[in-house]
């Protein structure tokens, strides 16, 4: 028996108390976009959460295969009639046995999905206003570049950034650099440079972070650098922007007293476009 909100009940009637992704956090998730039934960036969203699961020590099973990833994927989506554009959360965790010591590597997984009014990408917001999230810091370690089920500093950021009325937050490591938003990972553009801070600052290795490198460099007279972005640099830089795969691009427009324009994200965000359009 266990206690659930004041009741006595019988402790078959809450799955959660075995789960290890509840108990521990022991789990890895991807989050990915569909359009068209066709999951984007497939091939970077399988390696990183082979990758992920390989950092943690989960054991993966044989068939999960990278077409096996998007049959399962897709059906879900198909099954809720979301194929046209839709964001679907695959979450792998290891499976019930033990405390901080499990008593095997093997794994579960769950997908769930939800409708996307839209296909393509477009800027959200036109007024989006952050600052800096201070309260905890992101270590420098492989860990902080995967995503697992241990989100606490992005929700106390987000609390944190809805209680002072702010869109986003910009999170700092250990060394107290910038590292991303709480949703994404950040990029500034200063002159002619686009500048975004590397995974061994603790980044999230963002996978819509790895499009818009790749998209950059194709930009004449753009210089595109990963280095380490300090808070004094943001008041000298001419644009921020976040990234993600549900959002793609998300320009910041204020960040204390600076305002910034719009420019190399709307061209990036054209040239996304552009490219999924293709493909």
């Amino acid at each position: 028996m266990i206690n659930f909100n004041g009741s006595i009940v019988s402790q078959d009637t809450n799955v959660l108390t075995h789960n290890r992704a509840f108990l521990y956090g022991d789990g890895v998730f991807e989050t990915v976009k569909i359009v068209n039934n066709k999951i984007l960036f497939l091939e970077d969203h399988y390696f990183r959460l082979m990758a992920s699961m390989r950092v943690v020590r989960m054991e993966i099973p044989m068939n999960f295969t990278m077409e096996y990833f998007e049959q399962q994927i897709l059906l879900t989506s198909s099954e809720n009639n979301f194929g046209n554009s839709s964001r679907a959360r695959i979450t792998v965790y290891r499976n019930d046995g033990g405390y901080y010591l499990p008593q095997n590597n093997t794994v579960s997984f769950i997908i769930h999905t939800s409708v996307l009014e839209n296909r393509l990408y477009f800027i959200e917001k036109e007024h989006y206003e952050v600052d800096l999230y201070k309260d905890f810091y992101i270590t420098k370690q492989l860990l902080s570049s995967i995503k697992t089920t241990n989100k606490i500093i992005n929700i106390t950021g987000s609390i944190f950034a809805d209680e002072n009325s702010l869109d986003n937050c910009l999170l700092l490591n250990d060394s107290k650099n910038v590292v991303e938003a709480l949703q994404g990972n950040v990029f500034m553009v200063l002159g002619n440079k686009l500048i975004t801070p590397p995974i061994s600052e603790g980044c999230l290795n963002g996978i819509m972070r790895k499009q818009i490198l790749v998209l950059a460099k194709k930009i004449e007279g753009l210089e595109v650098l990963e280095e380490i972005i300090s808070p004094f640099d943001l008041q000298k830089a001419d644009e921020l922007f976040v990234t993600n795969v549900i959002k793609g691009i998300q320009p910041i427009t204020k960040y204390r007293k600076k305002s910034f324009v719009i420019n190399r994200a709307t061209q990036l965000l054209g040239k996304l476009n552009e490219m999924i359009s293709a493909s």
